[in-house]
């Protein structure tokens, strides 16, 4: 069976090359290969080209029979790696968490071990009858967060 660490090894060059990363590889019992990327400046359909046709070129079909998909992350998807929190800092985004919590915000900073947005929060003044919008700035560590998306805006 193809495994994901023979993928890994067969894209890694030609990845660093097209300055993109993986975000997952899975291969389905019946041996279909998803190999999903994302980069800095997004991934192009020639990029995606590009390693299927590699991967293709290096897997031999006669020995084990596969099919293969490369996709991009989608923009509706949440973020499955470390990396794609920092390439979209600057970028709004929806938290959820474990505990059922969400936050909507912009990333701001994004570390090994966790990340931080900016959001508004309404916040009671001392009056105790009016609210005033303050910005909040709030840290999670990756392990306690459910999911996260980009959130798409048409303005």
């Amino acid at each position: 069976m193809i495994s994901r660490e023979t993928i890994e090894a067969i894209v890694a060059e030609k990845l660093e090359e097209e300055n993109l990363f993986i975000v997952d590889i899975s291969i389905s019992p019946k041996n279909t290969i998803t190999i999903m990327l994302d980069g800095e400046k997004g991934v192009s359909i020639k990029s995606c080209v590009a390693i299927s046709r590699l991967v293709e070129s290096k897997l031999d079909r006669n020995v084990e029979d596969y099919g293969l998909e490369v996709t991009s992350a989608g923009l509706g998807q949440p973020f499955r790696v470390v990396r794609q929190y920092s390439i979209n800092i600057g970028r709004e985004v929806e938290v959820l968490l474990l505990d059922g919590n969400k936050f909507k915000g912009v990333i701001v900073e994004a570390g090994s071990d966790n990340f931080s947005i900016e959001y508004s929060e309404k916040v009671l003044m001392d009056d105790g009858k009016h609210k005033q919008v303050v910005q909040q700035r709030k840290s999670f560590p990756y392990n306690v967060v459910k999911s996260t998306k980009a959130v798409i805006s048409f303005k």
